[in-house]
């Protein structure tokens, strides 16, 4: 059986790719220069519906979305769903807004959730959504290479190091989209088990 990834984010499509490979079902990026629907949804869950419902449209094939982004507890949740339009620019950027935003929040209030939503549509109209979570705190500063995103600001205690310094197999094992991409694997079991 063959699943769209609908993303044009190549890391990311990576991720999930590399998860759910296990399942015996192959994927496919969305199609190029195809459009990316608006995310208008007020939850990560209702976003990656929206695209996964899009993507499904479009291609006739299930569909695999994510959406996912960085909840601060000391910012009241913020960037949250907004994580990729935090502000203009690169991943850069947005992470030297957040550091902005976090300016004068001491040590032992930087908590924050790495959150991911991930939905499967299928052309018949059945849809699943889970959602993983991981914690962590925010740096002063950015360290490590790897990863994306907020990757860099996100420290990991039981790992001991940020999502961008931890080994890609590592992060896929324990981040926040791993653990829901876990559920979904097992909510595609079940849900063709039934069929």
């Amino acid at each position: 059986m063959e699943f769209v990834i609908a993303s044009h984010n190549q890391k990311k499509i990576r991720e999930i790719a590399a998860i759910l490979g296990t399942l015996g079902i192959s994927f496919e990026p969305l199609p190029g220069g195809a459009p990316e629907p608006e995310e208008t949804g007020p939850t990560f869950e209702e976003n990656a519906l929206i695209k996964a419902r899009a993507a499904c449209a479009l291609t006739g094939k299930p569909a695999i979305a994510d959406d996912s982004g960085l909840a601060v507890d000391a910012l009241g949740g913020a960037p949250g769903i907004y994580s990729a339009r935090y502000c203009e620019g690169s991943d850069l950027d947005r992470n030297a807004f957040l550091l902005r935003s976090m300016e004068g929040i001491p040590d032992g209030r930087r908590q924050a959730w790495f959150v991911s939503a991930v939905a499967c549509a299928f052309p018949n109209g059945d849809a699943l959504t889970v959602r993983g979570e991981c914690g962590g705190e925010i740096l002063r500063e950015a360290h490590g290479a790897g990863g994306f995103g907020y990757d860099p600001l996100f420290w990991y205690p039981p790992a001991g190091c940020t999502f961008a310094e931890l080994p890609a197999e590592e992060k896929n094992r324990v981040s926040h989209r791993a653990r829901a991409l876990q559920k979904m694997k097992q909510a595609l079991g079940e849900y063709y088990a039934e069929q």
